[in-house]
């Protein structure tokens, strides 16, 4: 027996996919998130990481009930960002035009194929909590 599967905004999904509606619904508003993290998934990240890092981050977004809500955090795959020499990276977008918090705008994270799942819960907890990422390597972004 077949199930039908809803995703978090109340749509029917494609079969094989997450969260791709089945129907178009162009007057619906897109959802909101407080932060959305680029994860690299080009060929070196990839393979530094060894597994599906968007799906992995998602899991655990769900099982901190980040996935939804207020301080929803979004998982978006990435191709190459010209920071190779950092596999794997993640970049970080705050949406500052609601409760987005500036400082944490723009940070790019690196090394994070390294990352414990614990580490990741404790990235996830500071950005929903609007904390400095100091305790976090970060790539140092200059302008020439």
């Amino acid at each position: 027996m077949k199930t039908t599967k809803i995703n978090i905004m109340g749509s029917e999904v494609v079969d094989g996919y997450e969260c791709k509606p089945k129907k178009l619904d162009p007057n619906k508003p897109i959802m909101h998130y407080k932060t959305l993290l680029y994860v690299c998934e080009d060929e070196r990240c990839k393979n530094a990481s060894k597994t599906d890092k968007a799906i992995e981050l998602r899991e655990i977004l769900k099982d901190m009930d980040l996935q939804k809500g207020k301080n929803r955090i979004k998982i978006s795959r990435s191709l190459c960002q010209g920071a190779c020499r950092y596999r794997q990276i993640i970049q970080i977008n705050e949406n500052t035009k609601a409760n987005g918090y500036e400082p944490n705008n723009g940070i790019w994270l690196k090394h994070t194929h390294k990352y414990t799942k614990d580490d990741y819960e404790k990235l996830f907890i500071a950005l929903s909590t609007n904390q400095p990422l100091d305790d976090f390597e970060q790539i140092d972004m200059k302008v020439y």
